[in-house]
């Protein structure tokens, strides 16, 4: 004869006989994640790697994370590059052309193009040259930074060398100023950013070298500093084309980096530059560091920590880092020692600490300029109507992956479910679920359980409460989640009452949580301290929506780990159905309160409460339900604006019509309990 669940667990966790998937650290006194938000400044430390494939599985998440938060998971179709070269000069050693081509149908890219002039036909190596941040662009030519001098040098050595502008520099100004590209949130919802923008820019680019004749596709290389740092080295992770790289005075643990450029949101929550920087491990890279900026530490910190993970792989050479005596720059000394890097490993000339660089002389800016006059091709396009162009290619993606049989659902799946966790930025506890035992007690024929749940090292604490019948069905878990937490269920005697009093007495145990920043664990201080829309907070910080859903897929992972077979139904009511239907892919069951939601705008995706970064590019709350087919799934109080279609034929693609229902009124407990009862 079985005790009840709640007994059970107790017997389990008093004893300290902790399930495999428990981790033993306690969880902290308060939840840690309504403390100040993190920023740009907030030091960072390299996590524990203790052998390679935990790295390789690390690296493989923080790529897809870069993708997703740059907009470009699925990655884009690439249209044809409609590349134009003109105006070569031809000087000692090297010539110097200009270049535009299309990244974007009618959004054009610019920049100069430096080539060995008279060293044969080739293939020779090339190297991206991003500029940052750098008052002229790539046409900067001072003593901190000079883009020309380090082409001009590569071009002389042998290597092909291409310098293109940022956004609003120079020749590419048709999306207006720099720091002001696609600063309406409503863009985030798709994950349409500057820095997306940019890193597509950088990808095409790569292209563009691939299709010129005299490159060597298997020796390319990327060089550039502050925000051309940033550039080459998120560039790195995510393309392995790239045979070397050198990012300069970018890699810290202390700032992440000030522009709109170098922060997609949900990039550095989890991940730091020094993280993302490792991701191209094994094939060669020197940072180079300053002692006048944030890379100051680099010889006792950021280098040690990729040093650690190339000897992961036994390539300890083909990692070198240097610091110089100098502010934040690209200058002489620094090029020089990226100069003999790149001779090393894309020449293949022996290692040297430096190559001096020859004397040289930069062409007037006009000359190099591509557009001087402003007059553009016939066929750009403005800022405004390149984003409603990478809006409509988001909506044709999303449409193209609709499921129509058991096959595209399985495609759908492969895409979406990377797409979900990373634009959620949620993950499914396993050994690193803690549960802490508050007490029990009795309330008539119900035992009630009080718990503290989270994971281990994640500074999460969730209050709990598990509500067992005296006649447990062992079938079904109910998890109840509701924007007031766990008082809209419980007397304050602590009896149950509501729809968890309406399901007890049906014999079905109950799971009630008290997400992030709900009901008695809400801060109203630390509310207001979480700006969603200031200081760059969704690239550090997880939004409240998405802490909320974590919350329930943490809850998930309790009850599924101690369920002994049960299923897990989550049941949100009123905003909280939301929430339930983002974490449906974790639930064999789910009830979700629509709460009459307007989705034919975006005014309520951009409400502090249901805002997440690239919500719409995931289908938004369908999209993600859509992922839990044929699990079974009732959407009630949906109202006239809360479209369902989606769901409906997802379910009926893969043969779970049945499964699907869908009322536009909201439901009484009694329907709720009825339809949850009737789960087979």
């Amino acid at each position: 004869m079985f005790h009840n669940f709640t007994t059970r667990l107790f017997l389990l966790l008093a004893s300290s006989i902790v399930s495999a998937s428990f981790a033993s650290e306690p969880l902290p006194p308060a939840d840690q994640r309504a403390g100040p938000p993190k920023t740009l400044d907030t030091l960072r430390s390299f996590p524990e790697i203790n052998n390679r494939a935990q790295w390789e599985k690390r690296a493989q998440e923080i790529r897809e994370q870069i993708l997703v938060s740059c907009g470009l998971w699925p990655m884009p179709e690439r249209p044809p590059l409609d590349a134009h070269i003109s105006g070569k000069i031809e000087r000692d050693g090297y010539s110097v052309e200009r270049v535009y081509f299309q990244t974007y149908p009618g959004f054009y890219l610019a920049g100069n193009l430096y080539r060995p002039f008279g060293q044969g036909k080739g293939p020779f190596p090339a190297v991206l040259n991003p500029h940052g941040h750098w008052n002229h662009g790539r046409l900067e030519d001072g003593k901190m930074g000079s883009i020309p001098a380090r082409c001009i040098q590569f071009a002389r050595m042998g290597m092909i060398a291409f310098s293109y502008d940022m956004v609003g520099y120079n020749d590419t100004m048709e999306a207006g100023p720099h720091r002001q590209f696609a600063l309406n949130p409503t863009n985030l919802l798709w994950n349409i950013s500057l820095m997306g923008l940019q890193t597509w820019n950088s990808i095409r680019a790569l292209d563009f070298l691939e299709s010129l004749p005299d490159v060597d596709t298997k020796r390319l290389g990327c060089t550039g500093a502050s925000g051309g740092g940033t550039q080459t080295f998120m560039l790195g992770a995510i393309d392995l084309r790239l045979a070397a790289q050198a990012p300069n005075v970018m890699v810290s643990h202390s700032m992440q980096g000030g522009c709109l450029c170098e922060n997609a949101p949900g990039l550095r929550v989890d991940y730091s530059n020094m993280e993302i920087a490792a991701v191209p491990t094994p094939r060669p890279q020197i940072l180079v560091a300053a002692t006048g900026d944030w890379t100051k530490m680099t010889m006792e910190i950021e280098g040690p920590s990729l040093a650690h993970i190339y000897r992961l792989f036994r390539a300890e050479d083909h990692l070198r880092y240097v610091r110089f005596d100098f502010d934040h720059n690209y200058n002489q000394t620094s090029r020089e020692a990226v100069y003999a890097w790149f001779d090393h490993w894309l020449l293949g000339h022996p290692i040297s600490d430096k190559i001096n660089e020859l004397a040289f002389k930069k062409e007037p800016d006009d000359q190099l300029r591509v557009f001087p006059d402003g007059k553009l091709p016939s066929n750009f396009i403005s800022q405004d109507q390149l984003i409603v162009s990478m809006i409509k290619r988001s909506k044709s993606e999303i449409s193209a992956l609709k499921p129509k049989d058991k096959r595209s659902f399985e495609h759908y799946k492969s895409v979406m479910l990377p797409a979900w966790r990373h634009t959620m930025l949620v993950e499914f506890p396993e050994r690193d679920l803690v549960v802490e035992p508050q007490g029990e007690s009795k309330s008539g024929e119900y035992t009630i359980a009080r718990l503290a749940l989270g994971r281990s090292e994640k500074g999460d604490r969730i209050n709990a409460a598990l509500l067992t019948p005296g006649k447990d069905r062992y079938d079904l878990l109910v998890l109840l989640a509701h924007p007031d937490g766990i008082t809209p269920y419980l007397e304050d005697s602590g009896a149950p009452k509501g729809l968890a009093k309406t399901l007890l007495e049906q014999n079905h145990p109950v799971l009630l949580v008290e997400t992030f920043q709900t009901g008695k664990s809400a801060n109203p201080a630390a509310l207001k301290a979480r700006q969603h829309f200031t200081n760059f907070f969704p690239t550090y910080n997880r939004t409240d929506l998405q802490e909320r859903v974590q919350d329930l897929i943490t809850a998930c992972a309790f009850g599924h780990a101690h369920s002994k077979g049960r299923r897990v139904v989550i049941c949100g009511a009123g905003q909280a159905g939301l929430w339930a239907l983002l974490a449906a892919p974790v639930a064999d069951a789910v009830v979700a309160d629509a709460n009459a939601t307007d989705l034919t705008s975006d005014s309520a995706l951009i409400e502090q409460s249901l805002f997440v970064p690239g919500i719409r590019k995931i289908g938004a709350f369908e999209g993600a339900a859509a992922l839990a087919a044929p699990n079974p799934l009732l959407v009630h109080n949906a109202g006239e604006k809360f479209a369902t279609d989606w769901l409906r034929d997802t379910y009926g693609a893969v043969g779970g019509r049945k499964k699907f229902k869908t009322e536009g009124a909201p439901l009484a407990d009694e329907s709720l309990v009825a339809w949850i009862g009737g789960l087979k």
